[in-house]
């Protein structure tokens, strides 16, 4: 194996500090394009991601959606939204796996990104009614995921804290 893969995963990280370059639409179509062929429960596809570029729409994002210093200076932000009434649902339990399926595409973007030399960030607390209000998604659909996406200001890479792989991995 060459770890290719391993290696972007070790580089991708939560990235709090943009610079003020825009991110081109090539780029942007290429990381929505990966997250679009993600993996879903019974291949239902149950997302919508809204991209957010818009300088004014920006700033209303700041200010009533997610009012936090570092995401200032975010120029784009893709919010990723879930169809709970289009998700696959376990028969045994009724299980919704929207959420699931939300979070394998916001890797997939953050995966991408992380390819393209760009800085991402899950933030999933968030004002979610403001959001669907200001962005105008319909009631049915519920924001999950805000994916800030950008140039990172530093090329630093954060020591990760995790668990070994004795402490999560059960063999049988």
């Amino acid at each position: 194996m060459n770890g290719t893969l391993l290696s972007l995963a070790q580089r991708r990280h939560a990235v709090r500090r943009y610079t003020s370059q825009p991110v081109p639409h090539d780029l942007l179509q290429y990381i929505l394009e990966v997250a679009r062929i993600a993996p879903s429960a019974v291949n239902y596809q149950p997302w919508t991601f809204v991209v957010v570029r818009e300088p004014e729409l920006m700033q209303r994002m700041r200010d009533e959606v997610y009012n936090r210093e570092w995401f200032a200076n975010v120029q784009c932000c893709i919010v990723v939204c879930g169809h709970h009434q289009e998700s696959w649902h376990r028969a045994s339990d009724g299980k919704d796996h929207c959420d699931i399926d939300i979070a394998i595409a916001t890797e997939h973007l953050a995966l991408a990104a992380a390819e393209c030399g760009l800085g991402s960030c899950w933030v999933c607390n968030f004002d979610t009614e403001a959001c669907a209000r200001l962005l105008n998604i319909h009631p049915d659909v519920e924001p999950i995921v805000l994916m800030p996406i950008g140039y990172p200001a530093t090329d630093e890479i954060p020591v990760k804290i995790r668990k070994s792989i004795e402490e999560i991995v059960v063999w049988r």
